[in-house]
């Protein structure tokens, strides 16, 4: 399975450390849903407060074409600084620690 984006983050992870975290994902719910007028202000601001409130997120990209999907994903990660753990069609799960951080990356 393929992780995208990992090197636009300052933050390196292990294979160990994706691996628990898309563990820690697969039970949460979307929170944030980018609809079809795409990428917004308003839209950036509620992802980069609930990565600073939940540090794991799960947001999806209703958007049709898999590169309009992708070029969304980077740029949410580019801006926010944010990892993406894992993407499973139109759902991203991405990642940026807290200060302090409140997930452990061990299992």
């Amino acid at each position: 399975m393929p992780i995208y984006f990992i090197k636009e983050s300052r933050l390196k992870l292990t294979e160990k450390q994706l691996r628990h975290l898309r563990g820690l994902g697969h039970q949460r719910k979307v929170v944030v849903i980018i609809g079809n007028s795409g990428l917004s202000e308003t839209v950036m601001a509620e992802i980069e407060s609930s990565l600073a409130h939940h540090e794991l997120l799960k947001v999806r990209v209703n958007a049709e074409e898999r590169s309009d999907r992708d070029a969304m994903i980077s740029a949410i990660c580019t801006a926010l600084d944010a990892v993406l753990v894992q993407r499973v069609g139109h759902v991203a799960l991405l990642y940026r620690p807290a200060e302090p951080p409140r997930l452990s990356l061990t299992p």
